[in-house]
């Protein structure tokens, strides 16, 4: 069977997921569609429409949906209502009433809804998580994560708490396999819009592990990292570089006084490990392609999307507030 795939939504996002959508085996792209044009030369010799409904009427059984925030309502719910899966970019939508009515759409209509949390596909996190899972670590003690770049000017309806963090919240729960219990955070506005450029938050899982998260798209640097410390040591993920290091604790005693009366870990052995690295947007789509065709799968559904949309609304209302929130 060979699932014919559209495209909505020809931006930045879009010209990559068409570039990736025409590799991959068993799914063929057959049209994309945009009101605003192909202004990156994605549609090639494909047929181009202006709209979703465009789309559904030349016949497709699956759609991918890069197009704002603000409009993945309006377009899942056509695609769920013509029987058409779908997998819409994170967040799952603008607000989390949106994102619970698109995800019951397509849950009672036995369709595959999924979002693009395009981290969890990451080699170095996915790395990361076997050897969590295979207990590398001992107990997980903490998760800390920094996202900093400069500012996106195509972002122009959410703030950096559902355009990035949400990256953040949605890796962590799954690292751990815990939901979150409790959020705080503080936010910061200075490039004159409505929305936050700038999140430092807090919090902790149901599982006992604390997290905090530094976000914003105000540093001329970049930097994608993710630090998980633990009983056995501390790794680090590199998301730019797709590279995992790991710090052991040291098992060697110091016969130097002043440091051995502290009773904490020591410097061992580091390790930056060699694994097979895969183009993390190419190995979402096949996830998505394999729920479609009812194979395993690691596709992130609207569910999982959902409760990620809920703690960033969180992390917005307590930099409001002022209050710790309680997921």
């Amino acid at each position: 069977m060979t699932i014919r795939t559209g495209l909505i939504g020809l931006g930045m996002m879009g010209r990559h997921h068409a570039r990736v959508m025409r590799s991959i085996e068993g799914m063929e792209l057959v049209a994309v569609a945009d009101a605003f044009g192909d202004s990156h030369g994605v549609a090639g010799d494909l047929p181009l429409f202006a709209s979703v409904d465009e789309l559904i009427d030349y016949g497709v059984d699956a759609v991918m949906c890069a197009v704002p925030t603000g409009l993945h309502e309006e377009v899942g719910l056509k695609l769920a209502e013509a029987g058409v899966h779908a997998m819409v970019e994170k967040p799952i939508a603008e607000n989390v009433a949106a994102g619970e009515r698109l995800a019951e759409a397509f849950a009672s209509r036995d369709l595959i809804g999924a979002v693009g949390h395009i981290e969890r596909f990451n080699p170095a996190l996915l790395e990361l998580r076997r050897r969590i899972d295979a207990g590398q670590l001992g107990q997980v003690y903490q998760v800390a994560t920094r996202r900093e770049g400069p500012f996106p000017s195509r972002i122009a309806d959410v703030g950096v708490v559902k355009d990035l963090a949400t990256h953040d919240i949605d890796l962590t729960a799954w690292l751990n396999r815990s939901k979150y219990e409790q959020i705080s955070a503080n936010v910061v506005k200075i490039t004159g819009r409505a929305y936050e450029d700038m999140v430092v938050a807090v919090g902790q899982l149901s599982n006992g592990v604390i997290v905090n998260h530094t976000v914003n798209w105000l540093s001329a640097s970049k930097t994608r990292q993710t630090v998980v410390t633990g009983e056995n040591g501390v790794f680090v993920a590199d998301t730019l570089t797709a590279d995992l290091t790991f710090f052991e604790n040291g098992t060697v005693r110091s016969t130097w006084q002043p440091v051995e009366n502290f009773r904490g870990v020591t410097e061992g052995d580091v390790v930056r490990y060699a694994f097979e690295k895969q183009e993390p947007l190419k190995t979402e789509h096949e996830a998505w392609r394999d729920a479609i065709l009812g194979q395993p799968s690691e596709y992130v559904s609207m569910a999982e999307g959902l409760e990620t949309l809920k703690v960033a609304e969180l992390m917005i209302e307590s930099a409001r507030t002022g209050e710790t929130k309680r997921a």
